[in-house]
């Protein structure tokens, strides 16, 4: 039997966000190391490019850690997928004539919003949509913990 309601939140994003119910946080969910994933070798060239883009950021907010490379992985699949599916529209537009002489849409118009739909789901996971991102708030002592200078330069509040 499915779960009902709203699907969970992790903690960490309800820290960042500042915890706005005001409910108890789950003292007991795991918390993996907050390091990201190596990239997998079996991604795609443009994937492994959002992969290096992405996850440096996402890893000094808390967001990415050594757990989530599965669902990073997915999310940087689909970007490299619905990116190369944007190219070929832009190269050769959304519809075609058939033989028979109507007008259809070609395939990857369907095969983009496919993975644009796929990576929003990914996104809201992370934290990756301008929504999302309304509701961190990230602790900048937290961000920046190694160094000892702006450790020092920090004004305790």
């Amino acid at each position: 039997m499915a779960t009902r309601g709203r699907k969970p939140k992790p903690t960490a994003l309800k820290v960042l966000e500042g915890n706005p119910g005001k409910r108890p946080l789950n003292k007991n969910e795991p918390q993996p190391e907050r390091k990201a994933p190596r990239c997998p070798s079996w991604l795609e060239p443009e994937a492994k490019k959002e992969w290096k883009r992405m996850a440096k950021t996402l890893e000094t907010i808390g967001v990415l850690t050594q757990v989530d490379k599965a669902a990073f992985a997915g999310y940087c699949q689909a970007y490299a997928r619905w990116k190369e599916a944007e190219e070929f529209l832009s190269k050769h537009g959304t519809i075609f004539k058939t033989p028979s002489g109507y007008i259809q849409q070609v395939p990857q118009v369907s095969i983009a919003q496919t993975y644009l739909k796929t990576m929003k789901d990914f996104c809201s996971e992370f934290g990756l949509t301008p929504a999302a991102r309304t509701r961190i708030k990230v602790d900048q002592e937290a961000a920046s913990p190694d160094d000892p200078m702006d450790a020092l330069l920090r004004v305790p509040k």
